[in-house]
């Protein structure tokens, strides 16, 4: 019979990302925040940094009569915060506290860091002291919180508290809520290790190498003293160290000198995944739209039957295997078993300036035209058109989508918020459209696009270096294939111009499938992203919980 979990009563959880749409940590916390509501109601708290000043974060709606009479406490005593809901699935309850004011002190906090945790604070560059006053701030929070409700009578020396932080950026805080409220059990979760994201953005091999890196010697190298000394401190003294993937585990126990004592995989909700008259028409609204912009773009008439491809995710050229997909774009263009036209969107923020007028009045005006507009490859100007790395690669290959090419890309450089200003759908929207999507990644703990891109039943293509091919492979019983939903290569180091051909070569085996074959993979895409659904992933969080509480408690039994 498996042991009864301790079960935390109240949960703080706090990330740079908390009402705040920067990356992939957003999706995990946001997307796991209605399972964890569902679970402990109102108790789970998160706290994301106020930097909303001129404007509101979109993502937040202030109450005041929430947790009332603490923050009256919490202001009378200092702490700017803000208490509200986060605007998303359980709409969970957010603070959003002013880490302004901590810089005065700044050289305070890092000198008691040191003197607790010899965390190397002299190195701090770019956004670490910002992460940092914000990691403090929201520890403070915490801190008034717990004593708020033991001064009440509302906490006990019985009550299980759990402090939960995401990143290098939260470390500070756990470290400080560790010493100062040894009550409190606390997890750290790095999505991905500091200096092994730098190894792999360095164009240095790092998984062949990997047993042989020492971390603290390799931050020295990279100049990432600071965050990686803060990152290895954390996870050596929290009551239990997590990560999201097998792949990022074994990097921790070789970079931070420290295994995991739980991998927490990230889940979705499909909450956002429209049901089936839904999905169809918004599904052949964003083929319409896609096409309708690419034909203008480079005045074409490419029809229905064209085989719609993408990749998207942040813009790290190489980590995100945003090169090979270019590659094996262009390897394409000479591919004689091809059955149908490719047209191909690279979906990265880039350095956008604004949305090409030219293509705006075109769009507007609603009238085929059979000549292409000037550079035919892009959507937005950039603020760096001559430096960029995509279009770059592209002007190397001499690929400008040329009316006889059967291939065509098209560098979609924004963040799909629905007002882009060229296709102004949202992101998903886009997504749905597809009929392969492709994320080669050479660095990924994780890798939610793919998971989001088989959520809405769009195969796709990733690699064995992502977290989420190796756990497809798990589901498999083998490597997947692209009539399994999702086809994962075999990825290393080197074998850079393999990934390229066996991306080439899915894509054109792809084109020449039967309708009811295409459909058979589309509903296996689906069938696995079932299994990816945090209902069924919230069991490893709970694991995770009770890790750390189990060891709080032994603190408690030695304070008594």
């Amino acid at each position: 019979m498996d042991k009864e979990l301790l079960k935390p009563e109240y949960i703080f959880e706090s990330s740079w990302e908390v009402c705040n749409k920067v990356g992939g940590i957003y999706t995990v916390l946001s997307t796991r925040a209605k399972t964890l509501q569902e679970m402990f109601r109102d108790r789970i708290i998160f706290i994301g940094p106020d930097f909303w000043k001129e404007t509101e974060s979109p993502y937040f709606v202030e109450d005041k009569s929430l947790l009332a009479e603490w923050q009256w406490e919490a202001k009378q005593n200092g702490l700017k915060v803000r208490v509200g809901r986060w605007s998303v699935p359980g709409e969970p309850i957010a603070i959003l506290v002013d880490f302004n004011p901590y810089f005065a002190k700044k050289n305070e906090i890092y000198g008691w860091l040191w003197e607790n945790y010899q965390v190397d604070s002299l190195h701090a560059y770019g956004d670490y002291d910002e992460a940092s006053m914000f990691s403090y701030a929201a520890a403070l929070v915490v801190e008034s919180f717990y004593t708020f409700n033991v001064e009440r009578s509302v906490f006990d020396a019985d009550t299980r508290v759990i402090y939960h932080a995401n990143e290098w950026m939260c470390g500070l805080g756990a470290l400080y809520i560790n010493k100062v409220l040894p009550q409190v059990a606390t997890i750290f979760t790095t999505h991905a290790t500091s200096i092994g994201r730098s190894i792999a953005g360095n164009q240095k091999p790092l998984y062949d190498y990997l047993f042989a890196y020492n971390g603290d010697q390799m931050a020295q190298e990279l100049n990432m003293q600071s965050k990686h000394s803060i990152e290895k401190q954390t996870a050596h003294y929290v009551d239990c160290f997590t990560t999201v993937s097998d792949i990022t585990a074994h990097e921790c126990v070789e970079l931070l000198d420290k295994p995991v004592d739980v991998v927490l995989p990230n889940g979705f909700d499909n909450s956002f995944v429209p049901r089936t008259q839904a999905f169809a028409r918004k599904r052949n609204l964003a083929r319409r739209k896609l096409l309708q912009v690419a034909n203008a773009l480079m005045g074409e008439t490419l029809g229905d039957d064209t085989l719609i491809v993408s990749t998207s995710g942040r813009y790290e050229f190489r980590n995100k295997g945003i090169d090979v997909f270019i590659e094996a774009m262009n390897r394409l263009l000479r591919e004689r078993d091809l059955k149908k036209t490719v047209l191909a969107f690279i979906v990265v923020p880039g350095w956008v300036g604004e949305p090409r007028k030219d293509l705006q009045e075109r769009l507007s005006a609603n009238t085929p035209s059979n000549t292409p507009l000037e550079v035919p490859m892009i959507t937005h100007w950039l603020h760096n058109m001559g430096h960029d790395n995509v279009l770059n690669m592209m002007k190397f290959y001499d690929m400008h989508n040329r009316h006889d090419d059967q291939v065509k890309v098209v560098f979609l450089p924004c963040y799909l918020d629905g007002n882009d200003g060229i296709l102004n759908l949202s992101y998903y929207d886009v997504v749905l459209g597809n009929d392969l999507c492709i994320y080669p990644s050479y660095y990924e703990p994780w890798g939610y696009t793919p998971l989001e891109a088989v959520a809405f039943k769009v195969p796709c293509i990733t690699t064995d270096l992502a977290g989420f091919g190796l756990w497809a492979n798990k589901e498999f019983g083998h490597y997947g294939e692209i009539t399994d939903g999702v086809k994962v290569i075999h990825r290393t180091d080197y074998n850079y111009s393999e990934v390229a051909d066996i991306i080439k070569d899915t894509v054109a085996y792809y084109s020449g499938l039967s309708q009811k074959e295409v459909d058979a993979c589309r509903k296996n895409a689906g069938a696995l992203s079932k299994k990816a659904l945090w209902s069924e992933f919230i069991k490893y969080y709970c694991e995770a919980y009770d890790i750390a509480l189990q060891k709080a408690e032994e603190r408690k039994h030695q304070l008594k």
